[in-house]
């Protein structure tokens, strides 16, 4: 029979698992963006996203994959959401991968800033330490001289403005609605947004055999690591499991590496684990809090 240990470990490795798609996601994403448009790229991450949770999840679930007590927070979070993904993509493919990654992971920090007036959160002394370290390693990465284009850099910020937005959305609502049901509104809604704006966007190559598959495989990057990342927080709490997200960043540096041949220099390494630190500080001071937010991308 099962443990309660066996369970935990079971959990961070489905969690370990989601990041490592989330990350696969975004190389895939970086390397389609030299050749086709950044909103296709985003309509496909959303559109087999949605397809996947139609086919698997609507015939056991049926109206109860929509129902929600709060439609319009619903479709606010997930636009913020659309929004991220438009703008993280248009970022890496300005700038490696690895950096890329590590800007947007200051979203933590602007959440912990922003649960102040918006939440009316107490913030800790130690809380804002760790906020003005990790924008201090965003400096070490954004150096000028460091080779990274201003324009790259202002994209992942406003990703990460945007996912900080979600994230407080999230945790507005996410004691009082389905995990699954979240998700599905943001594929949904996704979908809808990028879909009604085709003729706006649909330009350049037609994408052969490989490269379909390629596009394809955005949305089943997403949707399988939601898919496990719910399965993870059903096994082990989100305190627990939040430590884990930067992982994502080795990760990113070790696909950055093996596909664009692209390392970080030592500043730029400096830079990333300032950011990685200061975000665990907050989850374990968080966890400590008993307060968890959710993980999507």
């Amino acid at each position: 029979m099962p443990t309660a240990h066996s369970h935990l470990l079971r959990g961070i490795a489905l969690f370990l698992a989601a990041m490592l798609l989330f990350a696969t996601l975004d190389a895939t994403a970086k390397h389609l963006s030299a050749t086709f448009p950044v909103p296709m790229l985003v309509w496909a991450r959303y559109t087999f996203h949605f397809l996947l949770m139609v086919v698997f999840l609507a015939p056991s679930l049926r109206s109860g994959l929509i129902r929600t007590r709060h439609p319009g927070t619903q479709v606010v979070r997930a636009l913020m959401l659309v929004a991220t993904t438009g703008f993280g993509i248009a970022a890496l493919k300005r700038m490696p991968l690895a950096e890329t990654t590590a800007v947007v992971f200051i979203t933590p920090l602007i959440v912990t800033v922003l649960a102040v007036p918006l939440l009316r959160e107490r913030v800790t002394r130690g809380r804002y330490a760790a906020v003005a370290a990790g924008f201090i390693g965003v400096l070490l990465i954004a150096r000028p001289g460091g080779g990274l284009g201003g324009t790259g850099v202002a994209l992942a910020l406003v990703a990460a403005l945007s996912y900080s937005a979600y994230q407080i959305l999230t945790r507005r609502i996410a004691a009082m609605e389905s995990a699954v049901t979240m998700v599905f509104y943001t594929a949904l809604v996704g979908t809808a947004v990028m879909t009604m704006a085709l003729p706006w966007y649909w330009s350049g190559p037609m994408p052969g055999p490989a490269e379909a598959l390629l596009i394809g495989s955005l949305g089943i990057y997403g949707g399988s690591g939601h898919f496990l990342l719910t399965r993870a927080f059903r096994l082990a709490p989100a305190s627990t499991l939040s430590p884990f997200l930067y992982v994502q960043l080795v990760f990113a540096t070790a696909l950055g590496w093996l596909v664009f041949g692209q390392l970080p220099d030592g500043w730029t390494l400096a830079g990333m684990a300032v950011i990685a630190a200061s975000g665990l500080w907050i989850a374990l001071s968080e966890r400590l809090a008993g307060r968890s937010v959710r993980h999507e991308r």
